[in-house]
């Protein structure tokens, strides 16, 4: 059995741990909950953009056909795949970025089974960049450090490598990796097709829709288009930092309500020690008292 002084080493020890993921989990409670509102608070641009991506899709333009509405072949699997994965900077919360990896390495090993020759990855956080130079992956660009708020001009440089490979027809297909906020408790990993557009994501309009562009189609287009790829990506950052804020928060509780578990299991061990320390000692004193007395 370990002394007296070790075990009270390690309680000190475990005490000084209970108290910093102590107060992780309270500065992750005050972020989660600034990183709720501006996720909910670009949620309904989202939704709106998406809706009006969708009724464009389904829209007759026949003197103007964006690139990002052109449809994949039919039965044909895509031969040139891009993946924009969102992690975040720093560990500490859980399984979350873990979840999103196997989630995209799962999606990458279908695409070469698949036949697809050219996998080129975008990483938003530091977590995701490392994952993929660890795998060997083609990164054509890459963001770190953003932060605890998403910022667009951040985000813009790096996708942009990624949409003009899609413009350029290097990529047939583009999806975004992210996890997405449930509630407090659950997140949710999901992988979306972000390029073409025309995909379930853009949901099915009601009737049938036909616009009048002024001054021209292209521009009207070209620029609606656009903003919905960036509110896409924005959104996903968004979502991802809010679930992150709330993984950690979940997972100091837990570390902190482990290591109260710990500090009471030393304590027991300390007393019991303690307690054969003293009657060792009192076993000493009869004995040496009754060899005197004998």
């Amino acid at each position: 059995m370990a002394g007296g002084k070790e075990i009270r080493t390690k309680i000190k020890s475990v005490q000084n741990t209970k108290k910093i993921t102590k107060a992780m989990e309270m500065v992750a409670a005050s972020k989660m909950r600034k990183a709720q509102e501006r996720m909910r608070a670009a949620r309904p641009y989202s939704e709106k953009i998406r809706s009006l991506a969708a009724h464009l899709a389904a829209a007759n333009v026949t003197e103007y056909r964006h690139p990002f509405l052109t449809k994949a072949k039919e039965g044909e699997a895509p031969k040139r795949v891009g993946i924009v994965m969102v992690t975040t900077d720093k560990g500490l919360c859980g399984g979350l970025n873990t979840n999103v990896m196997r989630q995209v390495l799962n999606a990458m090993r279908q695409w070469e089974a698949a036949g697809a020759k050219d996998i080129r990855a975008t990483c938003i956080g530091n977590k995701g960049l490392g994952f993929m130079q660890r795998l060997g992956a083609n990164v054509v660009s890459h963001v770190v450090h953003l932060g605890d708020r998403p910022h667009l001009e951040k985000l813009i440089g790096p996708m942009k490598v990624m949409i003009d490979a899609f413009q350029n027809g290097e990529l047939d297909v583009v999806h975004i990796a992210y996890t997405r906020f449930i509630n407090t408790m659950r997140q949710e990993p999901v992988m979306e097709q972000l390029l073409p557009l025309c995909g379930d994501r853009l949901g099915t309009p009601t009737g049938s829709w036909d616009y009048l562009y002024e001054p021209d189609a292209r521009v009207v287009i070209d620029d609606l288009l656009m903003r919905y790829v960036e509110a896409l990506i924005y959104q996903a950052v968004a979502e991802n930092m809010a679930s992150e804020q709330s993984a950690r928060m979940v997972a100091m509780k837990s570390a902190t309500d482990n290591a109260g578990v710990v500090i009471k299991e030393l304590q027991l061990v300390y007393n019991k020690a303690r307690q054969a320390s003293i009657t060792k000692e009192i076993s000493e004193i009869v004995g040496g008292a009754a060899a005197i007395a004998g």
